[in-house]
């Protein structure tokens, strides 16, 4: 994982959550962190601002999405792809 990636995703999920960085952990779920629907449609739009990606992502059917976002872990690969993709 991409250190950046990695920083850059947990600042937006701690914020989204309003946590501290510091306390969030990439083993966590959304769901440990509090995150609901209206705060993850929100984390989105910033990592898509963030790292000038689109992220494949349907609100109104979250667990049938190409964009994993099952725990903090997989958010920061499928970024990290994304970006990776985007710069080839």
């Amino acid at each position: 994982m991409g250190e950046p990636v990695k920083e850059n995703i947990i600042a937006i999920i701690a914020e989204q959550a309003l946590l501290e960085p510091g306390d969030v952990t990439v083993d966590q779920t959304l769901d440990d962190l509090g995150i609901d629907s209206l705060a993850l449609v929100e984390a989105i739009f910033a990592i898509e601002e963030r790292f000038d990606i689109t992220v494949p992502f349907n609100a109104n059917t979250p667990g049938e999405n190409a964009f994993d976002i099952t725990s903090v872990a997989s958010i920061i690969v499928a970024v990290q792809q994304l970006v990776d993709e985007q710069s080839t």
